[in-house]
């Protein structure tokens, strides 16, 4: 007996209603981001950050080097520091992102 599989189909775009479904196109999809993410930095030499919040509101991210780095280089505009201005900015690069994290859950939140 031979199984013939209804191979790849195509997913309509639109929130999926079953929740089991929804976690598990999630996470395996949030992999698929990354891993592409992880190319994109590889291949072309570039740095990125993804930032991605679960159906249950949990934060997940990636980045190269950081996500930290790459968004302190966004919100700054800079580049990398010089190891003379490091711990510097490294203090005031840890507070942006401590806002940010707060910016990005309360703007999750309130939506």
């Amino acid at each position: 007996m031979v199984r013939h599989s209804k191979g790849r189909q195509k997913i309509e775009m639109k929130k999926m209603t079953n929740e089991n479904n929804l976690n598990v196109t999630f996470s395996k999809r949030r992999n698929g981001v990354f891993k592409k993410a992880c190319e994109l930095s590889t291949l072309c030499g570039v740095e990125a950050a993804v930032i991605v919040f679960s159906p249950a509101k949990k934060a997940f991210s990636f980045g190269n080097p950081s996500v930290e780095s790459v968004v302190n280089r966004f919100l700054t505009g800079n580049h990398p520091p010089t190891l003379g201005t490091a711990r510097l900015v490294e203090a005031h690069r840890s507070e942006n992102v401590r806002n940010i994290n707060y910016q990005l859950t309360q703007v999750y939140i309130d939506h």
